[in-house]
């Protein structure tokens, strides 16, 4: 039987719900009982494998003790995911689950805040820009997947369009708008969609200037993706070869809450960045 994916969400609940029931000294077995289950049902759980009912959620707070409103609401909020069905589903085959991940953070998000080292962020991409990135990335990509893939990736921009639109903040190294994936054309175009793009009240674009004398260690690219209440989540998205890790522990999180705020004051401020980048792409289309 193949279980749910672990998602951030359930990978917090579980961590909190086992934190609760060491400190009221209950048992797995017991705590297994208690919802008509077994210990590895709770482990499971507790290892965000496995869903949490909000009737097993009653119980477990009975059991352990858990009385604080405030707690309660927001373990509940971290339990409700619903039957929501989003857009990308029917393609869930074509997609590692690494990925699906990725578009279950974005999809929900109040706020983005994405730091770029090597690329244009996926959500502010031009077709042809996704395209030259794709088709590179991936030589053995026949033409319909490929077509596939840059249809997929315009269509997540969607996102923007919604009634309740994330705040999206970008963070880009200069070396992102001189380097010229399809050409100086497609890099030209992707500099005025930029532009564009940064009139919307909703998304910020910050440029770090090859001028920027101190350095901050980002690690690599990454994104922080932010839950408002009750759910009052926290996820960072760390980009790596084989995918994408993604890191909910609250140190962890704050570590690299400390680096994007390094990062953005190392930042030229967003009127100054799309100066910037309108400067380059003037100079793309003058060679």
């Amino acid at each position: 039987m193949k279980h749910p994916r672990r998602t951030a969400r359930r990978r917090k609940l579980g961590a909190e719900l086992r934190a609760l029931r060491e400190a009221a000294g209950v048992s797995p077995e017991a705590a297994a009982k208690a919802i008509h289950g077994d210990r590895t049902k709770i482990s499971r759980q507790e290892t965000g494998q496995h869903r949490v009912t909000r009737l097993e959620l009653e119980v477990l707070f009975t059991l352990y003790g858990v009385d604080d409103e405030k707690l309660r609401e927001w373990l509940v909020a971290l339990a409700s995911e619903g039957n929501k069905r989003t857009w990308w589903r029917r393609h869930s085959g074509m997609l590692a689950d690494g990925f699906k991940e990725a578009l279950d953070l974005e999809s929900e998000a109040a706020r983005i805040s994405a730091f770029q080292s090597q690329v244009v962020p996926g959500l502010l991409q031009t077709q042809t820009y996704a395209a030259a990135l794709i088709s590179g990335a991936s030589t053995s990509l026949t033409e319909q997947q490929l077509d596939f893939f840059v249809d997929f990736r315009m269509s997540r921009q969607s996102i923007f369009l919604r009634g309740n639109p994330p705040q999206y903040t970008a963070i880009m190294a200069e070396g992102v708008l001189h380097q010229q994936f399809g050409g100086p054309g497609v890099l030209a175009e992707q500099l005025r969609h930029l532009v564009d793009l940064s009139q919307s009240p909703d998304i910020t674009i910050q440029v770090i200037p090859f001028t920027q004398t101190s350095f901050t260690d980002s690690g690599g690219s990454f994104a922080l993706y932010s839950y408002p209440d009750p759910l009052d989540l926290d996820v960072v998205q760390v980009e790596h070869l084989d995918g994408a890790l993604c890191l909910e522990d609250d140190e962890t999180v704050a570590k690299y809450r400390r680096v994007l705020d390094k990062l953005r004051s190392s930042a030229l401020p967003p009127g100054r960045s799309i100066e910037l980048i309108a400067s380059i792409a003037r100079g793309l289309e003058h060679e």
